[in-house]
């Protein structure tokens, strides 16, 4: 037998149609010839309707085919200590005491692969502890990667002190060496593709013989009296144990410390730093749109105008990648609603495919990062404004005109929730007047961002962290390094910045290797043997 298939609605030689060119094309298929199958000719038909961009229609007649795998069910034996299951009551509900498995035993548990908890694990690994990594996403570099602020570092104007130390700035390097990083818009820092990172973050991990967790996310601290002895974490594997000699909190809210029992400080949510969705979009026209901004260059005294802040004066005339009247101008014309709020910020890197990343305009204040209504709340309003952002780009602004979203980070990016109180606590005199310890772990630039403070480090100026903020006063062989270590507000809108939370995870990490070598507490370990080994790792301590 003989079968031809005639294709419709166009002549042989023409291209073959796409939807968007023809939203109506159809294309009709015949099979002719004695011993045809009818159901191939309708197979040939769906073809080819595909191949022409035509959407097809559900087949009610498709029967879903027998699954191949084995029936299994969760196995309840050997796994409820007493009883079975859970006593539900009213507002609460009583879970029998269970036997939890051990997933993995370490030297040193680092929770959390933010910039802080990658160096934190680098630091104890490098120092020869054995590592496990945890973290609840699927990539490490946390605010990095999965917010999509790929501003590591974006204070180093003209003036700044050599911040190129330690683990953090050898971050830059390796994405900058691996084609991962472009230049900062008007200063030396660099801007690190959220998503190149990952791969970064990577070969960070294996090359260091780290041992990775990931999807994984921690629900309790193991305790003995006030000594931390691991956490129980929940993932897709179900509620398992990881047992550890040190265990480092880098979840940025403080959350094993929390869990430990450490005594912390929570800023009112109404005071509290906001939130912010970062945004990224496709279809710019990169040249255009840098035309705009030298045509209307904006410096950090704008700032000014979105919010009340506090400079040196130093500041106010240098360049900034800052949009902001864009969006007043959006409402006046009626392009996004009058009520939205809190439009304003910055743009950060340009590709030559026509992507504008880590648009970090739409920001939403009022809300409780440790609450998971408060961020359900934050996380959908956030969209929406930062749609609003973009619409109010298109209409206004030279380049944008045919921009799209690409994507938006995997979560809101938060600013500000627990703070421990710690040994020490950090204060706005130590971070504005050059404070200098005896147990400094290292040092960071005079940068302050935040609580309407803007410090650029243009003078030379800095201070050291002491190892004392990063000791919890009430639970011992914990240590929290990151955004969340111990300080009041001002101290904090130092600490935050990604580059001081690699200062503090590289000490902490060293400071857990070496109290187990010297066999101490975290709470006694020699300082001098932390600093030496700090030294040996290239950082400065003074």
């Amino acid at each position: 037998s003989k079968a031809t298939v005639s294709v419709l609605n166009w002549e042989a030689s023409d291209a073959m149609p796409s939807s968007e060119q023809h939203p109506q094309a159809h294309v009709d298929c015949a099979a002719e010839g004695p011993g045809v199958d009818p159901k191939q000719a309708a197979r040939i038909d769906r073809m080819l309707q595909r191949w022409a961009g035509v959407r097809q229609a559900p087949n009610p007649n498709k029967v879903d085919r027998a699954p191949f795998e084995e029936v299994t069910q969760r196995d309840f034996s050997n796994h409820f200590a007493e009883g079975t299951g859970a006593q539900v009551l009213d507002e609460v509900v009583l879970e029998c005491p269970k036997r939890i498995p051990v997933l993995t035993k370490c030297d040193v548990l680092v929770v959390g692969a933010g910039p802080g908890g990658l160096s934190a694990a680098l630091g104890a690994r490098r120092a020869g502890a054995d590592v496990v990594l945890c973290e609840r996403y699927g990539c490490f570099g946390g605010v990095i990667t999965t917010v999509g602020m790929e501003t590591i570092a974006w204070y180093r104007y003209e003036g700044c002190m050599n911040d190129s130390v330690g683990i953090g700035v050898e971050m830059e390097r390796r994405a900058a060496e691996m084609g991962g990083a472009t230049k900062f818009p008007y200063n030396e820092s660099e801007c690190l593709d959220a998503d190149y990172f990952k791969l970064v973050a990577d070969e960070l991990v294996k090359e260091a013989g780290i041992r990775p967790v990931l999807h994984c996310l921690a629900v309790e601290a193991i305790m003995e009296g006030n000594v931390v002895k691991g956490i129980l974490t929940e993932s897709k594997s179900g509620r398992k144990a990881i047992l550890a000699k040190r265990v480092i909190d880098c979840t940025g809210d403080a959350d094993v410390a929390h869990l430990a029992g450490a005594e912390y400080r929570v800023t009112p949510k109404q005071q509290a730093m906001g939130m912010t969705t970062v945004m990224n979009a496709a279809g710019v026209d990169k040249e255009a749109f840098l035309k705009y901004t030298e045509e209307n260059p904006a410096t950090y005294a704008d700032w000014s105008r979105t919010w009340t802040q506090e400079t040196t004066g130093k500041e106010d005339t240098l360049r900034s990648p800052y949009l902001d009247l864009e969006f007043e101008r959006a409402r006046e014309e009626g392009h996004i609603p009058k009520g939205t709020q809190n439009l304003g910020g910055s743009w950060s890197a340009l590709s030559e495919a026509g992507e504008a990343t880590n648009l970090n305009l739409a920001h939403v204040q009022g809300y409780d990062c440790t609450d998971v209504m408060d961020l359900t709340k934050a996380e959908m309003e956030g969209r929406e404004q930062a749609m609003h952002a973009l619409v109010a780009l298109k209409k206004i602004v030279p380049g944008f005109e045919k921009a799209k979203l690409r994507n938006f980070g995997m979560t809101i990016g938060t600013r500000d929730s627990r703070k421990i109180i710690g040994k020490y606590n950090l204060s706005a005199d130590d971070v504005k007047n050059e404070a200098r310890f005896d147990d400094s772990i290292g040092i960071f630039p005079e940068f302050i961002d935040g609580y309407n403070i803007l410090i650029l480090p243009t003078t030379g100026r800095y201070f050291e962290v002491p190892y004392g903020c990063l000791l919890p006063r009430s639970v011992d062989n914990l240590l929290v390094a990151g955004r969340c270590v111990a300080g009041d507000p001002t101290s904090h809108a130092a600490m935050r910045n990604m580059m001081a939370c690699t200062v503090t995870g590289q000490g902490a990490g060293v400071a857990a290797a070496v109290s187990i070598r010297e066999d101490t507490p975290t709470s006694a370990v020699p300082i001098a043997r932390v600093q030496e080994e700090l030294l040996r790792q290239g950082v400065r301590v003074h």
